[in-house]
């Protein structure tokens, strides 16, 4: 099975920049796509294959969202986490299947000046509490941008970006929490000390072009689905957005 996770930074432009070949091309199983910016009936002149396709919108338009597109129809489809604030959002989007729930996530961003840091920290538990929560019944893939680089090797100047948003402790200690419970980073559990493997480039300074970037994007498990780990790919060859996919196979 054959999974990819892609923050696409709007669907609707990476459609009108080819770049949707890609995942025509792929033929993954499921396909997870976050910061959509865009609602269903924007895009209906788009042909989505024999996916089963899944829209969580933010309410404001042309901002966050997610969508899932699965050639097995799910048993279930939830596009809540039981707060408003998120949910209005379109942060989180979870399919069920029959041997595992599948959580598509855009976490927040607690924004240049940490304006937003203190909610993202409440995003973060109810996050915790709610795949632990799946846990108990099935097996858990958590995927998407998480908005966070875990350790000095993810991200190109660790130095310099101590307290920007996404290398913070506090955001950084929130990951280490959720894999403290025995969830496993997929990348680092193939590629422990990979280094200069990246997901996110920003834009303003062309930093893609240094390979100046952030690991910022990820695919976790649950523990009881170690066993059915086969590899995580991060995808940088792929254009079309300021992140690239990331992509799991399992047995």
């Amino acid at each position: 099975m054959r999974l990819i996770s892609w923050n696409v930074n709007g669907l609707r432009a990476i459609i009108r920049k080819g770049a949707w070949q890609f995942l025509d091309d792929s033929d993954a199983d499921i396909i997870c796509l976050q910061e959509i910016k865009s609602h269903e009936e924007q895009v209906i002149d788009h042909h989505f294959g024999d996916y089963h396709v899944f829209w969580n919108s933010a309410e404001r338009k042309g901002y966050s969202g997610t969508l899932t597109m699965t050639k097995q129809k799910p048993l279930s489809v939830s596009n809540t986490m039981g707060d408003p604030r998120f949910d209005s959002e379109g942060r989180v989007l979870t399919t069920e299947f029959e041997d595992f729930y599948l959580v598509n996530i855009y976490t927040p961003n607690s924004k240049s000046k940490l304006e937003r840091l203190d909610e993202r920290m409440e995003f973060e538990d109810l996050l915790r509490d709610y795949v632990l929560k799946l846990n108990e019944t099935k097996g858990v893939i958590i995927c998407g941008d998480l908005n966070v680089a875990h350790t000095e090797i993810d991200l190109k100047n660790p130095d310099s970006n101590r307290r920007s948003a996404g290398f913070t402790d506090e955001e950084r200690s929130k990951l280490s929490e959720l894999l403290g419970t025995g969830f496993i980073d997929t990348f680092r559990h193939f590629y422990p000390d990979a280094t200069e493997r990246y997901t996110w480039w920003s834009p303003i300074t062309r930093a893609r072009d240094r390979n100046a970037g952030w690991r910022i994007d990820y695919f976790l498990t649950s523990p009881d689905m170690k066993n059915r780990l086969k590899d995580a790919l991060i995808m940088d060859e792929v254009m079309g957005s300021d992140h690239c996919p990331v992509e799991l196979h399992l047995t």
